[in-house]
């Protein structure tokens, strides 16, 4: 891993669809509205963006920590964009301001942290948990 610098930005964007409501896998009974879990997502894949061009071959980094407040509905057809900022970094460990606006208004912000992690490791933690078969 590359020095990550504090301050560093990534974006992420996507409109909103009906597989990103809370209606479609949570309660039926609930309005279309952008899911909670679909705007995490776009503000973990922001902070990704944000130290990408950072990491080394082999490396990605997963999140570890969410702190979140869901602000504001947004209907479908809308586009969402996520902002992540570095505001620290502690060994492998990145932590992130996070907002996410839809066409009209912030709809969320928090704080978010990464992991710095070898791919390869994690895939060998991976296969040891495997079921066996037999």
């Amino acid at each position: 891993m590359r020095t990550i610098p504090v301050g560093a930005k990534g974006t992420y964007s996507l409109k909103v669809t009906p597989a990103h409501l809370a209606n479609q896998f949570k309660d039926s009974m609930l309005p279309p509205v952008f899911a909670t879990p679909m705007m995490i997502t776009a503000m973990e894949n922001a902070a990704l963006n944000a130290i990408k061009a950072y990491l080394e071959p082999g490396e990605s980094a997963v999140g570890t920590a969410v702190d979140i407040r869901h602000l504001a509905a947004t209907p479908v057809g809308h586009q969402v964009t996520a902002e992540a900022e570095v505001t620290k970094v502690d060994g492998r460990r990145v932590f992130f301001t996070v907002t996410a606006r839809d066409e009209t208004e912030e709809i969320g912000n928090g704080t978010h942290e990464r992991m710095v992690v070898d791919v390869a490791r994690i895939r060998s933690k991976l296969d040891a948990k495997a079921p066996r078969q037999g």
